[in-house]
């Protein structure tokens, strides 16, 4: 799902055409296309949304300039936390700052730090908060 977002912010492809062409080059099982399809989705619809909670949380880095992993990385993460609500918040995180192959050395450091900030300290499960004025 990471590869089809970084296409859909590069080349500005159709996400549909983008997702059914992924899941065609990568065939996984039914449970697990359901779920990459219904995140990809839910990303791609809530984006403006997930791109203002990073820019509230990681004030000092312009969205522009960070880097298109780093930032789809922070978007999967943040729609599981705020949109989807399936898994915990320790799994999402553990989950986002893994793909360390794909970031630079200070990815994992940076995701961490803003997905951390966006967390309630209490630990609920509406953990973050969608800006004054962003639509929930």
């Amino acid at each position: 799902m990471l590869q089809a977002l970084y296409e859909t912010d590069t080349v500005h492809h159709e996400p549909v055409t983008v997702i059914d062409n992924r899941l065609m080059d990568e065939p996984v099982d039914e449970e697990t296309e359901r779920f990459a399809r219904r995140l990809f989705s839910h990303v791609i619809d809530h984006k403006d949304m997930l791109d203002a909670i990073i820019r509230q949380y990681a004030p000092e880095w312009p969205l522009e300039q960070v880097s298109i992993v780093d930032r789809n990385i922070l978007r999967i993460a943040l729609c599981e936390l705020r949109v989807t609500q399936d898994a915990p918040v320790k799994v999402v995180i553990n989950e986002a700052v893994e793909p360390k192959a794909f970031g630079s050395d200070s990815s994992p450091r940076f995701v961490n730090g803003v997905l951390g900030s966006a967390i309630d300290t209490g630990g609920s499960r509406r953990p973050v908060r969608a800006p004054k004025g962003q639509p929930r």
